[in-house]
């Protein structure tokens, strides 16, 4: 490829409204333009870069068996209703009718039209087991898109499907994945992607993992343990907390605390620490408005996730209203009326002896509050968010620290939640009919390119890993406009391309400061700078983008340097 052809622009300013890194060196560097919100069209440097994800990932989905598919991008929205997602899923989901009359929907995955394929295929146990996998366009209507490919509408992505007739087969198929996975995003050029244990969601399954870029601007907040392996989702993570310190009891007295509304008034006001306070969090179930209110311990927050899990719907939250009975404020379990609103305790708030909590009267609290005393038994839920420096689930350590991440892919066991809504069976060896079970994996190819960008560039533009990069060379001609820079420039840029490097070589008769800024936006691996200076030694400047390499090397010697180099950056990535 010649710069001089180059579809698309380079700029030198970063674009006002790209708050994220990643998304502003895109842009500069001709990567991708908006269409719409959360819609790029890739320019011919994106598409060779997710192009080469795609292969990547193609070739680890081949290697552990699997069996490229297409299904459609538009499908009929009665497979949708057998799983019952179609009513289940909110606006996410995009919902049209044919001119036919008939109701469609479009993909935003693919497990209805999975099963829809293999309950066809696969009727006999000899089929079994099996995995189909696709490389395919989907839409969702996000409502947060933001920062680029990092979180879109429409995406292209890697999902794939595996059928099994027991829980241990797919259990091995599910370790299998798991590394190929890893492989996937070590030759991809990820440096730092943890594996988490996550929350199933929509998708349903009781296994999940979720692989993780970690870094600053990753939406995804995780729990990771530094005394153990303990990895996860924060949604995913229970909160453990130590209540040893708040066994002494207190008689139940109401007490005033005029205009104290929050945690920390209340608190400071009756000189008690907050964790021995209750906190009541209220919140609304999106079908029929009624109300559910989670008790925690007052140094915690509740986790949306955790609660709409618990209580089985999709809640917001509330707005309370005169009518409701219960006092801003004031919060408290005692005198709620249980027949229409759903009360939970945090597992927080087990074994805490006294208590301060609302008193359903504005103005007023409780001390003293036992539980199961002055309310009765009950059945404690995981409800609340993890700290940090919160005890790890797992060693029962101190020693949660909490980070950010991008989710990069996706795994999980989804069970038979597919096939038994769907009606998906097949004949065991003794001739009964019986329900496969399934797994589920998931990659974002512009995800990932966007979140190698995140992770590998600096000041001037992008740092691409050798295997992913748009061009594997560039050739820097300066002084293009001169006859030696030009005729030196254009026979190793024929060479190189005669050798098998992927090169583009920038024969515009431009100044150096441009070359080398639009160089920087490219990010090839390699860079051969014909300069005028250099040649007059028999000289060619090689580098490296992320400058670990700078040196001389002789014209003639230009190429096999350059394999060389590449083969060496190609076996850092791909080593086992």
């Amino acid at each position: 490829m010649r710069m001089s052809e180059l579809l698309g622009e380079r700029y030198k300013e970063k674009p006002a409204d790209c708050s994220i890194e990643s998304h502003a060196l895109m842009v500069r560097g001709g990567y991708i333009k908006q269409v719409n919100t959360g819609v790029y069209t890739l320019l011919p440097p994106g598409r060779r870069v997710t192009q080469k994800i795609e292969r990547i990932i193609r070739e680890e989905m081949d290697a552990i068996d699997g069996q490229e598919v297409l299904f459609p991008v538009v499908l009929p929205a009665d497979l949708w209703k057998e799983s019952g997602r179609f009513t289940s899923v909110g606006k996410e989901l995009v919902r049209l009718t044919d001119r036919m009359g008939a109701d469609m929907v479009l993909g935003m995955t693919h497990e209805e039209a999975a099963v829809h394929l293999a309950r066809d295929a696969a009727k006999s146990y000899a089929k079994y087991p099996f995995m189909i996998y696709q490389l395919q366009t989907k839409f969702r209507d996000e409502p947060r898109a933001r920062g680029g490919l990092i979180r879109v509408r429409e995406f292209t992505m890697k999902d794939a499907y595996s059928f099994h007739t027991t829980q241990a087969d797919l259990e091995t198929y599910y370790a299998r994945c798991y590394v190929a996975y890893e492989r996937i995003f070590k030759r991809a050029g990820c440096k730092d992607v943890i594996a988490v244990l996550s929350d199933s969601g929509m998708m349903g399954g009781r296994v999940s993992h979720e692989f993780m870029l970690l870094t600053a601007i990753g939406e995804d907040t995780l729990a990771i343990c530094d005394n153990c392996d303990f990895k996860a989702n924060i949604e995913a993570c229970a909160s453990v907390v130590d209540n040893s310190a708040l066994l002494a009891t207190e008689a139940l007295t109401l007490v005033p605390t005029p205009e104290m509304a929050t945690i920390e008034d209340v608190a400071r006001f009756l000189q008690k620490p907050c964790n021995a306070t209750c906190k009541a969090v209220v919140y609304q179930r999106n079908a029929d408005e009624s109300y559910v209110i989670a008790f925690v311990r007052g140094d915690l927050e509740v986790h949306e996730t955790k609660l709409r899990n618990t209580v089985g719907a999709e809640v917001h939250p509330a707005v309370i209203t005169p009518e409701s009975g219960i006092v801003a404020g004031f919060i408290g379990p005692m005198g709620l009326d249980t027949k229409k609103i759903t009360v939970l305790f945090d597992r927080s708030l087990e074994g805490i002896c006294a208590l301060v909590c609302g008193a359903n009267k504005q103005d007023y609290h409780y001390t003293g509050f036992n539980v199961e005393r002055d309310y009765g038994m009950v059945s404690y839920v995981d409800v609340a968010r993890a700290t940090p420096g919160g005890i790890c689930p797992v060693c029962g350590k101190p020693s949660l620290r909490i980070s950010n991440g991008i989710e990069v892919g996706n795994i999980f066991q989804l069970g038979d939640k597919y096939t038994k809504s769907m009606s998906m069976q097949y004949l065991d060896e003794n001739g009964t009919l019986q329900y496969p079970i399934m797994g589920c994996y998931g990659i974002g190819v512009g995800r990932l390119a966007a979140s190698v960008c995140e992770e590998s560039h600096d000041e001037y533009g992008p740092v691409w890993p050798i295997t992913i990069a748009p061009w594997e060379a560039q050739i820097c001609v300066l002084r293009a406009d001169q006859e030696e820079p030009k005729r030196v420039g254009e026979e190793l840029y024929a060479a190189l391309q005669k050798a098998g490097v992927e090169t583009i070589i920038d024969d515009r008769a431009v100044s150096a400061g441009v070359v080398f800024s639009e160089a920087d936006l490219i990010g090839a691996p390699i860079r051969l700078t014909v300069s005028p200076r250099n040649l007059a030694d028999g000289m060619i400047e090689l580098t490296t983008r992320d400058k670990r390499i700078k040196k001389q090397v002789p014209v003639a010697e230009a190429l096999a340097a350059v394999l060389e180099l590449k083969a060496q950056l190609f076996a850092e990535l791909n080593q086992p």
